[in-house]
């Protein structure tokens, strides 16, 4: 029995992952802290928009009418409102990777159906969409409802939320020596805290199965591959004398010693 729906999904590199999907119970959890946040920084706006409001026009009403002064302090107040409601979802989960403090919390994350990180306009999407999600908890009957637990914003913006630990999982196939010395060198070299879970769930996914898969294709996969993977990690060549598939098991030891230090 799981407690968890997990999913397949197919990469751009034909390579299959699975996840385990987030749940209502910790997206919800996730949502209320971030909902917290977004509640003291709106207070705080507030309080200054009120105390700017009795500064500038000490009479709220004049001649029956409300200040104009006034009008124009609450419809600022209306937009940076909504600015920041909406902006802190997008700005934060384009900068970190489909996650905010909530999420981070909590170990989910935001990513796209194919398996790659959440981008700017998935961000944006899912964030106008929120409200007709919050309205009569309609996200929530429908992210129980759904197979993929998606609620409108995801549906539209193509996302699904996973399970941020999931993707570190152990595999079981060979490390070659040659690759155990690279992995403490990369470590030292090149960026490995910039791989997500979803470039390692992918690197671990090729060296599972490249044995089941034609030599040809393999050496193609690999390298596209390792050329992805050192743009990631801010890395202009594979050292000289390693293959592109002692380098990829070099890149999933260094990940893995990253993670545990």
């Amino acid at each position: 029995m799981r407690f968890f729906n997990r999913i397949n999904l197919q990469t751009p590199e034909s390579v299959e992952l699975e996840f385990t999907l987030a749940g209502i119970g910790n997206r919800s959890f996730a949502l209320i802290i971030d909902y917290i946040i977004i509640g003291l920084v709106l207070l705080l706006v507030w309080i200054i928009s009120i105390f700017l409001a009795f500064q500038l026009a000490p009479e709220f009403i004049s001649d029956g009418k409300i200040n104009g002064v006034v009008q124009w302090i609450w419809a600022i107040q209306s937009i940076t409102t909504f600015a920041i409601y909406a902006g802190y979802f997008v700005i934060l989960e384009t900068l970190w990777q489909g996650q905010t403090p909530g999420k981070k919390w909590t170990k989910i994350r935001v990513i796209r159906d194919n398996g790659k990180p959440e981008r700017l306009p998935q961000a944006i999407l899912r964030a106008l969409l929120r409200p007709i999600d919050d309205f009569l908890f309609l996200g929530v009957f429908i992210i129980i409802f759904s197979q993929q637990e998606k609620r409108v914003g995801d549906l539209i913006a193509g996302t699904i939320v996973i399970q941020d630990e999931q993707a570190t999982k152990s595999a079981d196939f060979k490390i070659s020596p040659e690759a155990e010395d690279l992995a403490i060198q990369l470590r030292i070299e090149a960026e490995i805290s910039n791989l997500l879970p979803e470039d390692f769930a992918t690197i671990r996914d090729f060296l599972q199965r490249r044995n089941n898969i034609m030599l040809e294709y393999q050496h193609k996969l690999s390298r596209k591959l390792a050329d992805q993977v050192k743009e990631i990690i801010v890395l202009d060549e594979v050292p000289d004398g390693y293959s592109n598939s002692q380098f990829l098991e070099a890149i999933y030891l260094a990940y893995q010693q990253h993670r545990e230090s």
